[in-house]
């Protein structure tokens, strides 16, 4: 019969840590190891740590798509299966930039067949009525996942080297290869126009808002999680090594802050409306980096809450603008809308890794107080325009 209920969306769950335990690797161990031993800027190491999420870009909207036509889970366990073997590929073949960034793009090729398309595999399995929680809690055991990354890969690095941090953490793929083993079969809707047919979706204005302001998020998300091991570490060098904690202490509790953050927006969200709770996180969320930029040079006690506070506000719209893009999705044309979706969104994550970097090395390096300044202006600045796309697609044609 295979999992079905609660029992379902606890595997999916649990396989998606394991698919995202190497999602972080990158980010988690640059500025220790790969940024001295290859001697990249902070441009180039953004070019690597961005790899995955252009990869996925790229991969995204024929993998998602696909589900509509054919087993989601068929997409999702050979999607897992290459996560896992590019990121153990790396471990073992990467030697500078350009072989780490390919290898890293081959990872987020196949992390494109797991995320999207195990989020279609779980509500094609769903009742009706059934959903928007369900989707939280798969959206939001992403940051457990990405904190178990950020965890797991540091530890590792440290005790055993950075090789083996990807051998390690490239294993993790393979547990939803397993679940997926374990999926009772679903057979989708008979398709509706061509493969990479987004002219519906693109017609689905209300969709479209939650889709870019799911790309202003991701931005802010990506460019916060690839630099905030490095940020912290400045903080630490700034005040002579003395902090409350260290930064892989910071860059796990960060993380793990987003579960109950995404499903507090998302009730928050359902209880006062979507629009109106999304558009509040954003703001407080900006507000934030820039309070975080105006003193990057103050004390680690001073600083401490306000990371801790933006680990909160940035994760918060996450759940909502899912769970938003889902409902406002035509059955037929769920898959390429959640293809768009991540096409978008991980579009942006690339940009905000990239962009994070070419700001820091713009204004004078990320060893200058005005470079993580200039930083995190960029990223208030990208998240102020999600709730400028909500109100556009509230506006009448």
């Amino acid at each position: 019969m295979g999992l079905r209920g609660r029992p379902l969306v606890a595997a999916m769950c649990i396989g998606q840590l394991g698919n995202l335990l190497p999602h972080v690797t990158v980010p988690a161990i640059m500025a220790q190891s790969l940024m001295p031993l290859w001697g990249l800027s902070a441009t180039e190491a953004g070019v690597m740590a961005s790899a995955l999420a252009f990869g996925y870009m790229l991969a995204v909207p024929v993998l998602t798509t696909l589900t509509d036509r054919i087993d989601a889970r068929l997409v999702l366990g050979g999607g897992s299966a290459l996560s896992g073997l590019a990121t153990i590929a790396f471990g073992i073949f990467s030697t500078g930039l350009l072989s780490a960034s390919l290898i890293w793009a081959l990872a987020g090729i196949g992390f494109a067949g797991a995320y999207m398309p195990g989020l279609k595999a779980l509500t094609d399995r769903l009742q009706p009525g059934n959903t928007s929680r369900s989707i939280t809690l798969y959206t939001a055991s992403f940051s457990v996942g990405v904190g178990l990354s950020f965890l797991v890969a540091q530890l590792v690095e440290e005790n055993f080297g950075w090789r083996a941090a990807f051998y390690i953490t490239g294993i993790g793929p393979f547990i939803m290869v397993a679940v997926c083993i374990g999926l009772a079969p679903c057979k989708p809707s008979p398709p509706h126009g061509h493969l990479l047919d987004f002219a519906p979706v693109l017609r689905n204005r209300a969709a479209l808002g939650y889709i870019l302001g799911y790309g202003a998020h991701c931005f802010e998300l990506y460019g916060m999680r690839t630099w905030i091991v490095a940020f912290w570490s400045f903080v630490m060098v700034q005040n002579g090594g003395m902090a409350p904690i260290g930064a892989v202490s910071v860059s796990v509790i960060v993380t793990l802050l987003s579960l109950p953050s995404s499903i507090l927006g998302n009730e928050a969200a359902l209880r006062y409306g979507r629009h109106r709770a999304i558009s509040i996180v954003m703001i407080s969320s900006a507000a934030v980096a820039l309070i975080i930029g105006l003193n990057a040079s103050a004390s680690p006690s001073f600083l401490l809450p306000l990371i801790l506070l933006y680990g909160l506000t940035v994760p918060g719209d996450s759940g909502a603008l899912t769970s938003g893009t889902s409902a406002s999705a035509t059955p037929m044309h769920r898959g390429a809308t959640f293809g768009l979706h991540s096409t978008v969104g991980f579009g942006l994550s690339a940009l905000g890794a990239w962009g994070a970097g070419v700001a820091l090395d713009a204004a004078g390096g990320p060893t200058k107080p005005s470079a993580w300044l200039a930083m995190f202006a960029l990223l208030a600045v990208a998240i102020l325009l999600g709730p400028l796309a909500l109100m556009w697609s509230d506006a009448k044609k």
